[in-house]
């Protein structure tokens, strides 16, 4: 099954393939005729009008005019990933234009970073472009599509671009997801993960920790007990479920060490009660407490502003009006 095209796509930024449509010089035209509608000496068969020229212009300029973009959400570039790019641009040149804005006397970048990297490593003076007209939010937008709709980044550089979206240009999760064709939930998972205590979300930038552990683990609050479980869990190589196992220990020791036995070092806890907490974090996008003891308990849902209330009410089918 194809994969669906994420929000506006690219399509809005390169209005289809450039290659697909080569440049004609004024003098070559587009083989119409330059006569009169008339014919020659207003003789013959009237001329097709001649369709405007729509074609995308592609430049050439110095590589050192080209600057990253400081809204690029991707922040690493895997050097190996690099490499057999500019191993292909070596032999075959850059096929696709880099897509760029015009910012004082330099062009700054708004997709095709990776090629403009290899580019240098190839050792290329010159590099295809194509100028777009773009505001900040519009090159972000962009910027944040082209790496989803390719998986380029990673789980901590999506959340952050999410999270740029929303606090510099004033949005919404409602309207950040939109722009780039996620959903809602989606959106508030990821974000989510800027709760992590620092050294963790690098362990999950790392790739030495999944999203799968990075959601269990954000049932800790403090930072001091997140770090703690993440290397229990690198230590041990626990794995989701078993981290599930130990988040759960962590979170009912203080109420329940006194008052319970242990067995082999940990309160028993039950592990399904610890799933359904997360599996409600995740669909509330919220912080959820679930205590549960033979059939009885309670469901703690934190809110954080009236509009996330209103956001949850509107998720669990409370009708305000």
């Amino acid at each position: 099954m194809a994969k669906p095209v994420l929000g506006r796509g690219l399509s809005a930024l390169l209005s289809g393939d450039p290659f697909s449509r080569q440049q004609t010089s004024p003098s070559q035209g587009s083989g119409a005729s330059d006569a009169p509608l008339g014919g020659p000496l207003g003789g013959g068969q009237p001329q097709t009008p001649q369709v405007p020229d729509t074609r995308e212009r592609i430049d050439k300029v110095t590589v050192s005019r080209v600057h990253p973009c400081p809204f690029q959400p991707r922040k690493n570039f895997a050097l190996e990933s690099l490499q057999e790019l500019a191993d292909s641009i070596r032999e075959q040149g850059i096929v696709q234009p880099l897509i760029v804005r015009k910012q004082g006397d330099h062009f700054e970048l708004i997709a095709g970073e990776r090629r403009w990297r290899a580019a240098q490593m190839v050792g290329l003076t010159e590099v295809p472009v194509i100028v777009r007209e773009a505001d900040d939010r519009a090159v972000l937008e962009l910027a944040l599509i082209e790496n989803l709709q390719r998986e380029n980044l990673n789980p901590m550089e999506e959340a952050l671009g999410y999270s740029q979206l929303i606090s510099q240009f004033k949005m919404t999760q409602e309207d950040a997801a939109a722009k780039v064709g996620k959903s809602r939930a989606v959106v508030a998972n990821s974000l989510r993960l800027l709760k992590l205590a620092p050294d963790i979300q690098t362990f999950v930038r790392d790739g030495r920790l999944s999203v799968g552990h990075a959601k269990v683990i954000l049932g800790l609050d403090g930072w001091a007990e997140q770090n703690l479980a993440s290397r229990r869990i690198l230590e041990k190589s626990l794995n989701v479920r078993q981290t599930e196992e130990l988040i759960a220990y962590l979170q009912h020791r203080p109420a329940e060490a006194s008052a319970s036995k242990k067995v082999g070092g940990m309160v028993p806890v039950d592990v399904h009660v610890a799933d359904m907490e997360r599996k409600l974090t995740e669909r509330l996008g919220t912080k959820i407490h679930l205590r549960y003891r033979k059939g009885k308990g309670s469901l703690e849902i934190k809110f954080f502003s009236d509009d996330d209330l209103e956001r949850i009410l509107k998720l669990t089918g409370v009708d305000l009006d």
